[in-house]
């Protein structure tokens, strides 16, 4: 009996609280109305918040409160998850009142929603590198910021994800059989990530590719594309001599020299 009895009270006032509410987003009471954006948004429940705040973003336009009402609203975004509207409202509140003391975080916050609307699985890549430069453009104007060592970090994983995506798409032209195209990007891989950890395959492939693309040439290409070969085997070799591809690469230099030396 008691169970219900407080159930039903809840009821009543989850009922009583959305009445409340519905009267309050009708009114003109902007002040009450700013009081109780702040509340629920404070509480985490940013979609009352939002309600509550968009209207007076434009009522108090040009007023001290302005600058609170738009840090609260963007906010309120962020909150819902809407990624992409947060992070235009945060660039434009640091750019609207950069002497604000919300500047720094908001300019942070506008970059971080760049960095998680660049899918990790997202076939367009405009948006990793959209994020690339937005945390950039943070730690260029806060060098001295908290935020710089997260923002790296965030930069550091954006540009493995380009660098993944680059090998990959290189990578399509070998199993494409264009071997000339695959020697020309997965080069072009190695000197956008020097670094890459796909450094030992890329070279392999490469010289692969200039292998497959020499037996595959007219007879007047043959000795150029054989000695660009060779040359490649060298360059893997040298810095990869305990490759497990190794064996492999020394068949493919000696099957391009054994046919040079017999023209």
């Amino acid at each position: 009996m008691f169970k219900k009895l407080a159930i039903l009270s809840s009821i009543v006032l989850v009922i009583s609280a959305c009445s409340k509410y519905q009267k309050l987003l009708k009114s003109s009471d902007y002040e009450q109305k700013y009081k109780m954006g702040v509340m629920y948004y404070e509480k985490g429940d940013y979609t009352r918040a939002y309600n509550l705040l968009e209207e007076l973003h434009g009522i108090y336009k040009g007023t001290q409160r302005a600058e609170k009402v738009y840090y609260y609203l963007a906010g309120s975004h962020f909150g819902k998850k809407e990624y992409i509207l947060a992070g235009y409202h945060y660039g434009m509140f640091a750019r609207t009142y950069p002497q604000s003391e919300y500047a720094e975080e908001a300019l942070y916050k506008s970059a971080y929603c760049a960095y998680l609307n660049a899918s990790p699985s997202s076939l367009d890549m405009s948006f990793t590198v959209e994020g690339i430069k937005a945390l950039q453009l943070f730690i260029d104007k806060y060098p001295k910021s908290n935020y710089v060592t997260e923002c790296n970090s965030l930069i550091d994983e954006l540009r493995g994800r380009l660098e993944v995506k680059a090998f990959a798409n290189a990578k399509l032209y070998y199993n494409l059989g264009d071997y000339k195209a695959a020697g020309i990007a997965l080069k072009n891989v190695l000197i956008e990530y020097p670094d890459t950890k796909y450094r030992e395959e890329i070279l392999y492939l490469i010289l692969k590719s200039a292998f497959v693309l020499a037996e595959k040439s007219v007879e007047s290409k043959k000795n150029e594309r054989y000695q660009k070969a060779i040359d490649e085997y060298y360059i893997l070799a040298d810095e990869f001599p305990e490759s497990e591809k190794i064996k492999e690469a020394e068949r493919l230099f000696n099957k391009s020299r054994k046919y040079l030396k017999q023209q």
